[in-house]
């Protein structure tokens, strides 16, 4: 086993390329070896069947005055070994020397030969047990006594009223030798052919494993340089294929989310640096004030102080959007959801918008609505849109709220939205040029967006309908207008 452990490790250790050259041409060198064994065996089956039907066309020769084959008459060619009877036997060319064909008999005492016989066989005592009959004749390769192989055709035969088998022979040696020559033909095809295979794996495998091999260097390239975004072109459909644009793919979203990050914390620098400065322009003059000693009036300095309370406030709102941003864009699996009476949500939120717009008209129509969230969230999510309602809304305006069959709309009659702002409402931090002077910092609309997608909703912005003033947001929340069991 430690041998083909060491074996398995260093194949292990070699580069996927050598791996699939070196299995390419191990399948190919079995299947020609297979293939090369099977035309072998089927050639050799081929030409001793052939063999044994020329021994099956040899007459059987019949002794004189009688019409049974296989009976013979004691003869003076007859000897206790096959060397002694042969030498007795006169040299003479009938049929049988003509044919190629050598016969002798041999029975337990002695071996005799009929005339013509030129060579002896090296006969076992076995051929007297297994002979054959006249109708099926046995068949066995041997040899000649000179060493030379043949193959020998067994029939049953008497001498003398004796059991004796009739051996009838033929040389093999020339199929021998070209069975030789085949299996040498068959193993020159077979190395050439593994060395072809190897080659042609090569080639292949560096072919088919170029696109890892440019997927490798942007990997590399990328941890390198950090440089995410590049991609790596692709072509066809196949499984590699499927790689590269599932690589494109993370790539691209791996540097959309680095450039998402970076925005948002330029964005939220800048829109910290603005309270940031306020609060430490009046820290200082209160601080200034104190060490020279010249007390600033009471209503400079209790206005000072409610500013820096607002801006406090603005701090505390920001860093709690910039939190709520923080997660990830796609719904979060662990979030606790739970069925949420959103008309309940809705009226909660509807009283802080009154506090918040004291001289504004709401209309409400608010039917209930369950859905599946999280209730903080949503609340948040319709306090936003309520704020911002409040915010555009003329003085003594009207909001109107509605809530049937999950799709929540807020309205108000404030300046609408520019047509060409409509793209950027729901992005982080943006605000219109138009309202920068309003307090807000930019993610309220965000954070709603981030809800609702998080809730398997959808929610929009635009112009109120009819062509009538000031804007309307649309949430659309699946959900049961009764409360689940």
């Amino acid at each position: 086993m430690k041998p083909i452990g060491r074996l398995t490790g260093w194949f292990r250790g070699k580069p996927l390329r050598s791996r699939l050259a070196v299995l390419t041409a191990a399948a190919v060198a079995v299947a020609i070896a297979v293939a090369a064994a099977a035309c072998w065996f089927l050639v050799r089956d081929t030409l001793y069947q052939q063999v044994r039907t020329n021994l099956a066309d040899a007459p059987q020769p019949v002794p004189p005055g009688r019409d049974q084959p296989g009976q013979f008459e004691p003869r003076a060619y007859c000897g206790t070994t096959a060397d002694e009877a042969l030498a007795m036997v006169p040299a003479s060319t009938d049929r049988y020397h003509q044919n190629k064909w050598d016969t002798q008999v041999m029975t337990s005492a002695q071996v005799c030969f009929p005339l013509g016989s030129t060579r002896a066989l090296d006969s076992k005592p076995s051929d007297l047990d297994n002979p054959g009959t006249l109708s099926h004749p046995g068949y066995r390769e041997g040899e000649y006594t000179d060493g030379t192989p043949a193959m020998i055709r067994l029939l049953p035969a008497t001498v003398d009223g004796k059991r004796a088998v009739l051996l009838t022979a033929t040389p093999i040696k020339n199929v021998q030798d070209s069975l030789n020559s085949l299996a040498l033909l068959m193993a020159g095809v077979a190395g050439l052919g593994v060395v072809g295979a190897g080659i042609a794996g090569r080639v292949v495998a560096r072919s088919a494993l170029k696109p890892v091999d440019q997927l490798t260097d942007v990997v590399e390239h990328i941890a390198r340089t950090e440089e995410v975004g590049t991609t790596i072109p692709v072509n066809g459909k196949d499984e590699i294929a499927r790689l590269a644009t599932s690589f494109n793919s993370m790539s691209t979203a791996l540097a959309n989310s680095r450039e998402r990050q970076t925005r948002l914390i330029a964005d939220a620098g800048h829109e910290l640096r603005t309270p940031l400065t306020s609060l430490r322009t009046n820290v200082d003059l209160l601080i200034r004030s104190d060490a020279q000693g010249r007390a600033l009036p009471a209503e400079t300095r209790a206005r000072m102080l409610g500013n820096m309370k607002a801006q406090m406030q603005e701090l505390t709102v920001l860093i709690g959007d910039l939190l709520q941003l923080s997660r990830p864009d796609t719904p979060n699996p662990e979030a606790v959801r739970t069925v949420v009476p959103f008309h309940e949500t809705v009226g909660r939120a509807l009283e802080r918008g009154r506090l918040r717009g004291p001289s504004l008209t709401f209309e409400t129509d608010v039917r209930p609505w369950y859905v599946h969230g999280d209730p903080a969230a949503l609340e948040r999510a319709v306090i936003n849109l309520l704020d911002n309602a409040v915010k555009y809304s003329p003085p003594a305006g009207t909001i109107e709220v509605s809530l049937r069959d999950g799709r929540l709309t807020v309205r108000d009659h404030g300046p609408g939205i520019p047509a060409e702002e409509l793209p950027y409402v729901f992005d982080r931090f943006w605000r219109s040029p138009s309202s920068r002077q309003l307090p807000g910092s930019g993610l309220g609309l965000s954070i709603v967006a981030q809800t609702v997608r998080d809730t398997g909703g959808q929610v929009s912005l635009g112009p109120a309908p009819h062509g009538g003033p000031g804007a309307q947001a649309v949430v659309v929340l699946p959900g049961e207008p009764a409360e689940p069991r």
